[in-house]
């Protein structure tokens, strides 16, 4: 469980990770923090790096990282530390160009890294990473709670059936009132293709009458200009 902040303080002091394996595991994931604090160089595989490169990244020697992984090792193993040996050994130096004859290499993963980083003291690196984690944790816990979106009123086919209507009455229907009044072969098909058009209409308008009073408290839309004849 977080601790929690005292009234005006913006973040958790950054060394309450140094302390907790507990707040160490709940952050695990997040190692992306990582890259937005310093870029973080993988082996080839996109997975993997060495002792050698958590030094670099941090800025510390790699026998303090040796160091410290004889003193958490049980943890970082539970992180993705491992030491490979054999063909599997073989395969990470010619992947990274290691020609050292040892017969084992030690790998962190990316989350190995980062519980480098909650563990690690004398290192500003480490420092600035476990600060963003907790900036990231304190937003997350302090952000508000938006409200549940309310229903809407009409559902999106309604709100299509009501377009359609609009579109039927306010320009269909004029339309083929224009097209009669000045056609005399075809008058008798287009005032039958009106009289559909009008019964589509009204049906829609019906429709969408019934979903109005479906919804209690809610006055139904005003329909003026949209269920009118034109």
């Amino acid at each position: 469980m977080w601790p929690h902040t005292n009234k005006g303080q913006n973040v958790i002091n950054e060394s309450v990770l140094l302390e907790s394996k507990s707040m160490r595991n709940s952050v695990l994931d997040r190692t992306d923090v990582l890259d937005r604090v310093k870029a973080l160089s993988l082996l080839p595989d996109g997975m993997h790096v060495t002792t050698a490169m958590v030094a670099a990244y941090f800025s510390v020697t790699v026998e303090t990282v040796r160091a410290l992984v004889h003193d958490h090792r049980a943890e970082l193993e539970g992180s993705g530390y491992r030491v490979v040996t054999g063909s599997e050994l073989s395969y990470f130096k010619q992947l990274s160009g290691i020609q050292s004859r040892t017969r084992s290499l030690a790998l962190f993963s990316r989350r190995a890294v980062l519980n480098v980083a909650m563990l690690l003291r004398d290192s500003e690196v480490a420092r600035q990473v476990r600060v963003y984690l907790l900036d990231m944790e304190y937003l997350a816990r302090t952000q508000p709670v938006e409200n549940s979106p309310q229903p809407p009123a009409f559902s999106p086919d309604d709100r299509i059936d009501q377009r359609i209507t609009h579109i039927l009455g306010k320009t269909v229907v004029p339309m083929f009132n224009t097209l009669i009044a000045t056609s005399g072969e075809h008058r008798r098909e287009l005032i039958e293709l009106r009289q559909d058009v009008e019964n589509v209409k009204r049906r829609l308008c019906q429709q969408h009458r019934r979903a109005s009073a479906s919804w209690k408290g809610k006055p139904p839309q005003d329909m003026s200009g949209r269920c009118s004849s034109p």
